[in-house]
């Protein structure tokens, strides 16, 4: 197994929000800014990383019965730190994630890679697995947060982009038709290079 390819199809060839269209409900409730995108991405990492692991050790363990509920609980208790942390030291990003930190829980990125790779391979490959979709994850996030940011208030993490530039801003950018039409427009721009990669 090729570790450097396992990790960077997450950011390209299998990009879990323009790939493999996975983690739509975050994607498009978060990124209204690249803030919030950031932090969705940097926790969702963090309990892929952290549950892709355990359960690649804990896997021959697991009654293939129960292996779901278990994956769940897994992933649960790295949410749980996760949340804490935010609240310890980011209280105001904890508060602007809202209901959708804890439903990192039920992303089905996490509880895909879990049951589709980290549940067959060992803990070094989930690492880097996990690592990979982790940050194609982020990345995505982060995209549309800039492009909704600035096309919808002329800012980007807050600052403003340019003087006189809040006049050709779109509110819609920030309101779901935005997102879903950002995201949409995103989509079709990596399976057209996709498209003329195969066709090379």
């Amino acid at each position: 197994m090729n570790l450097s390819t396992e990790f960077f199809k997450g950011i390209f060839k299998e990009n879990p929000v323009f790939v493999l269209v996975l983690g739509m409900c975050p994607t498009l409730a978060v990124t209204t800014s690249v803030e919030k995108a950031i932090g969705m991405g940097l926790a969702s990492t963090f309990v892929l990383v952290c549950s892709n692991v355990i359960i690649s050790l804990i896997k021959r363990l697991v009654p293939d019965e129960v292996r779901i509920p278990i994956f769940i609980v897994v992933i649960a208790t790295f949410v749980t730190l996760v949340k804490l942390i935010m609240a310890a030291y980011f209280p105001a990003l904890k508060v602007a994630l809202g209901i959708f930190l804890p439903l990192i829980v039920v992303n089905c990125i996490i509880l895909g890679r879990a049951e589709a790779f980290a549940s067959k391979n060992g803990p070094v490959a989930s690492l880097i697995d996990g690592l990979g979709m982790g940050l194609g994850f982020t990345v995505a996030l982060m995209l549309l947060g800039a492009i909704r940011e600035v096309l919808g208030s002329g800012a980007i993490i807050g600052i403003p982009f340019a003087d006189g530039l809040g006049a050709y801003t779109q509110t819609l950018f920030i309101l779901a038709p935005g997102g879903f039409l950002t995201l949409g427009l995103l989509m079709g721009f990596f399976n057209y290079l996709a498209l003329r990669k195969k066709r090379r």
